[in-house]
């Protein structure tokens, strides 16, 4: 499906994630074309006020690189609706209002997309549940994993730097926080840490990581995550190794959605978000 705005095309996947071309961007602002390479090189580069934070745009999560068969030589890229506005907004060009609104019209829609249906609503209530459990939670950052690796060659050298990105937190913020709390973290785990931290965060990973591994962007990852461990507190669901034995006094759960979890399977309950 494309949407499109005189010269400026925006390409729609089947799961209705928008994106626009490098170099059609670069052509709608009729920016000098011999400064091309060098624009799309700072483009990539340079520092935006991202609804997530200010920073750097992200490989994978704001652009791709888009290959063209009858051009090898040109480097095209997709970039994210929002990663375009702001590309816009910073740009030189003389036309850059009209289109800065447009694309700010669709990012509008894209977020009013992410509400949420009330099969979806009951799917996280239920999630929150089911990531009370190790293994739940230990399946999906599994499965995460092995997306990241598969989006990166086979590689997972960045993996711990990457979720830690995602989720907010890492090892030594979490150390810090026990330090202050005045309890020893030597010899912890992550897990093992969080749960004298906040084990609502632990619920919050598990569903960050589920619909990472589902190839939703990471603000929608990250809301989804916070409204499960909102509802976690409220229900006062507990966290429990459930990996070496049966849980016969564990938490009441949906067994069928804690199956399809830990075997990821998207077309029950998951099917929600495909």
């Amino acid at each position: 499906m494309i949407l499109a705005m005189k010269d400026l095309h925006i390409l729609v996947s089947k799961k209705g994630t928008k994106v626009v071309t490098a170099t059609s961007l670069y052509m709608a602002l009729q920016l000098p074309n011999q400064h091309y390479a060098a624009n799309i090189k700072k483009w990539l580069t340079d520092i935006y006020e991202f609804k997530d934070g200010i920073r750097r745009p992200v490989r994978m999560q704001d652009y791709a690189q888009r290959s063209i068969k009858d051009n090898p030589i040109l480097k095209d890229y997709y970039l994210s609706v929002e990663l375009a506005k702001l590309i816009t907004l910073n740009s030189k060009s003389k036309v850059k209002q009209k289109y800065a609104k447009w694309l700010f019209s669709l990012e509008e829609k894209v977020e009013n997309a992410e509400l949420l249906t009330k099969d979806q609503v009951v799917t996280i209530l239920e999630l929150a549940k089911a990531m009370g459990l190790l293994s739940c939670q230990e399946a999906c950052e599994k499965r995460h994993m092995k997306v990241y690796e598969e989006r990166n060659g086979g590689q997972a050298n960045n993996w711990w730097k990457h979720r830690s990105q995602v989720l907010g937190y890492n090892g030594q913020k979490l150390r810090e926080k026990l330090h202050r709390k005045g309890k020893k973290a030597s010899g912890k785990s992550q897990k093992q840490m969080l749960m004298q931290v906040d084990k609502y965060e632990m619920i919050r990973t598990g569903v960050i990581d589920l619909f990472m591994a589902m190839g939703k962007s990471e603000r929608y990852a990250r809301n989804l995550g916070d409204l499960a461990k909102i509802l976690a507190r409220e229900m006062k669901i507990d966290v429990y190794d459930d990996r070496d034995s049966e849980l016969d006094f564990g938490p009441k759960v949906n067994s069928k959605l804690v199956e399809e979890v830990k075997k990821f399977e998207t077309e029950g309950v998951l099917s929600h978000w495909q």
